[in-house]
């Protein structure tokens, strides 16, 4: 995929309809998965075209493992979750993004790999998407968090 053909490149439709924009972080942005089959599954995507991690400087690869980090200590004190998921898949979407999928014991997948295009999704409405957006940006303001 090259960077003209990458919704995380050109912000377009198909981005939009996948994903909502919560914050932009040191070097990445932090979207909210509209698929919420697992509460709180967000996505972390590096600000420019990279593909793989090995493509980044140490300096880079530094500061977006710090915003990884951040991202999912926002979730779990947004969430509780029982554990966080990291993902980093690129076959289609070659820009370089991690998953970051909360898990819960007893919930689906538990216990194994998650479903990145499940059958069924769960979606929410526009005031619940909003809702969690706000809580997660609430967290992030938070002095306690990893900066």
């Amino acid at each position: 995929m090259e960077k003209q053909e990458c919704f995380y490149c050109a912000q377009d439709k198909k981005m939009t309809s996948l994903m909502i924009k919560i914050a932009q972080l040191s070097t990445s942005t932090l979207y909210l998965n509209r698929d919420q089959t697992h509460r709180g599954r967000c996505i972390i995507a590096f600000n420019k075209h990279i593909k793989e991690l090995y493509h980044l400087s140490e300096v880079q690869l530094c500061e977006f493992m710090k915003d990884v980090a951040k991202a999912a200590q926002i979730i779990n004190k947004t969430f509780q979750p029982d554990k966080i998921n990291y993902s980093i898949y690129g076959d289609l979407v070659s820009h370089l993004h991690f998953h970051l999928v909360p898990k819960y014991k007893g919930a689906p997948e538990w216990g194994e790999a998650f479903i990145n295009s499940p059958a069924s999704k769960r979606e929410l409405t526009n005031i619940e998407y909003d809702r969690i957006v706000t809580d997660i940006q609430a967290n992030l303001q938070k002095k306690d968090v990893i900066d």
